[in-house]
Parts: structure tokens; C-alpha cells; sequence
């Protein structure tokens, strides 16, 4: 019987092959790629252009609503109104005349949209409109907008409440240009741009309210 191994080994067998790392590598990469992006975020404050903005400018810091002997509201009847007594709730203001020309009527027209495009959750906003005069509110404007807060103010007491970004009181004319949104917590918080753009304001909104656990 002939040894095995004693017969020569046959030189045209291949050696066995080094099993591949690629796949392990690339089983890492995709497994660390999330950690390497957070960490980019977060040290570098990196975010692709357009990420993480809104549309609106933020209150910073955050004003809160002046108690009602500051900031003095009647309703259209003659009673006493209490900003504050919205607490819990999503508030957008703007602030005009009472005879509520065309862009004044254009900010309640997106204030209204606004708020019923908002579906399940129109019950956690509410609408106000400040008015800043004696001038008597248009039959059709007091129809047209039901359902909004129009209350009387003093335009004083209202400059000092919305005051802009940087914290300067606006002039009569800046009161006029703007939507604001208040908080649940009674904070005010967006100054939307003069002319907004109704698409993006609602964005903004939407995103909030979806975000928050209150209001």
C-alpha cells in the first residue's frame, strides 16, 4: 500500500484564497455614518443650507404677554379682554386701524387661512387682532373674520409688547406690517416678515404645533 504522503503535491492547485474584508468594512461604515453625522451637527453646529430654519424670526428673549393693567384690550362691546386669558394655546396677533384697509385685511385673510388649514388641530390656535384706534370696524370686516379676538388697544402699550428682534420699540407703521405668534406659555415668539408668505407661515406653524406636547 502506497503513503499518501508521499505523493507530490500537485503545484497547479490554487492556495486557498484570503476571505475578503470589504464587506465587513463597509458593514462599519454604514453602521458608524450616523454617529460620525450627529457628531459633525453637534461639534460643528453643520447643517446642509436650508436645514433646520424657519420662516419666522425668533423672539429672542422671549417676551412674555404684559398682565391686563399694561396691556389694556376692551372687545368691540366695551368688556375688558385679558391676552393672557389664552394661556394653553397658540396665539397669532396682528395689530392695524379699525377701518382695516387692504393689508391689514390681507393679515387677518392669512391669520383665518391659517388656522382652518391647520385641520384637527384649529382648536389649539386663536386669532387676535389688536386694534390701535377709535375707528370704527367695517360691518364686512367684523363678518368676514369670525371667530378672531378684535380688541381695542392703546398703541403705546402694544409698541412696548411687540417689540422687534433686537428688542427696539417698532414705529406705528412697523406695528402694522407684521403677524406675531405667542406661545401656550404666554411667550412671544415669531415675528413674521412684513408681506409674509402664506405657505411658509403655515410651515411654521404646522412644524410647532406637531413639535409641542402643549397648546
Amino acid at each position: 500500500m502506497s503513503d499518501i504522503s508521499a505523493r507530490p503535491v500537485d503545484a497547479r492547485r490554487p492556495a486557498p484564497r484570503r476571505r475578503s474584508l470589504f464587506a465587513l468594512y463597509a458593514v462599519l461604515l454604514v453602521c458608524a455614518a450616523p454617529l460620525v453625522a450627529a457628531a459633525l451637527v453637534y461639534f460643528l453646529d453643520w447643517r446642509p443650507d436650508g436645514a433646520g430654519t424657519n420662516y419666522g424670526s425668533l423672539v429672542d428673549p422671549q417676551r412674555p404677554v404684559p398682565p391686563a393693567e399694561q396691556l389694556q384690550l376692551t372687545d368691540l362691546d366695551g368688556s375688558a379682554f385679558d391676552l393672557r386669558s389664552l394661556t394653553g394655546k397658540w396665539v397669532m396677533v396682528s395689530a392695524d386701524s379699525g377701518d382695516c384697509g387692504d393689508e391689514c385685511a390681507k393679515k387677518l385673510f392669512i391669520m383665518r387661512q391659517t388656522h382652518a388649514s391647520t385641520g384637527k388641530n384649529v382648536g389649539r390656535i386663536e386669532r387676535v387682532w389688536l386694534i390701535l384706534d377709535d375707528e370704527p370696524v367695517p360691518t364686512i370686516v367684523i363678518r368676514a373674520y369670525e371667530g378672531a379676538h378684535m380688541v381695542r388697544a392703546n398703541a403705546e402699550q402694544v409698541a412696548r409688547f411687540l417689540a422687534l428682534p433686537d428688542g427696539t420699540r417698532p414705529s406705528a407703521q412697523a406695528l402694522k406690517q407684521h403677524i406675531w405668534l405667542i406661545d401656550p406659555r404666554n411667550n412671544q415668539m415669531l415675528r413674521f416678515p412684513e408681506n409674509p408668505d402664506p405657505l411658509r407661515l403655515r410651515d411654521d406653524i404646522g412644524k410647532l404645533l406637531h413639535a409641542s406636547r402643549i397648546g
